[in-house]
């Protein structure tokens, strides 16, 4: 499962180690998917008055190359609201949407691909790869 960031990655194709090790992946033959959280932070880039119209074209072309967006599902709401309980109880939150994206990628059984490991290092169970660094 991409994250948000390595999406934006994949659209602007920089930094280029990163598209290899999207290629990489594709020829292992392994599925591309991104959540519908992530999906929705795309489209809502889309928005406002600093939007760019070609931020919509980048986000279509980018999702002709996921295998799927994962729905947004009761497994996903449950397993998001134990990482958000399992933080609070920590004292180390991170943002909702990330909550949200962590608790789908271990509620579907996925890696997370981000290069926002200091925020997703903190969720416990959670697999993690970093295609930048």
């Amino acid at each position: 499962m991409l994250d948000t960031c390595i999406c934006s990655f994949i659209m602007r194709e920089n930094p280029i180690s990163v598209l290899e090790k999207l290629q990489s992946v594709v020829e292992q033959q392994h599925r591309i998917v991104i959540s519908a959280i992530t999906y929705q932070e795309m489209q809502f880039g889309v928005l406002g008055k600093k939007a760019s119209p070609k931020h919509a074209v980048l986000v279509a072309e980018f999702l002709r190359r996921v295998d799927e967006i994962l729905p947004w599902d009761r497994a996903a709401v449950d397993a998001a609201t134990e990482v958000k309980r399992q933080l609070m109880a920590k004292g180390t939150p991170i943002g909702n949407n990330d909550t949200a994206i962590a608790g789908h990628a271990i509620a579907a059984g996925c890696r997370l691909v981000t290069n926002n490991t200091r925020e997703f290092s903190r969720v416990s169970g959670l697999d993690l790869e970093d295609w930048v660094h």
